[in-house]
């Protein structure tokens, strides 16, 4: 059985997804979890477990008591590597 593979998103891809200045203002490029989690159609807990195992090093940093992800490198993490949402 073939295993998931990735999409490699483009620079230039992840600038024309967020050219509208309505989609660009939904999702800014610092996000919230909850953006986040709305930008890739996932719930919430999805990614605060992901995050809690580390899967999120690199795109997410708490500030105070929030996280905020950065929204180019957590969708080319996605989309590019793949999460894997196994227990481990």
């Amino acid at each position: 059985m073939e295993g998931p593979r990735s999409i490699k998103l483009t620079d230039r891809e992840l600038t024309e997804m967020f050219g509208d200045p309505v989609v660009a203002a939904q999702y800014p490029p610092l996000l919230t979890l909850q953006q986040a989690a709305d930008l890739v159609q996932m719930p919430v807990e999805t990614l605060r477990s992901w995050r809690s195992r580390g899967a999120l090093n690199g795109c997410s940093r708490k500030l105070g008591k929030h996280v905020r992800i950065l929204r180019d490198r957590f969708l080319k993490l996605v989309f590019d590597t793949g999460i894997n949402d196994k227990k481990e």
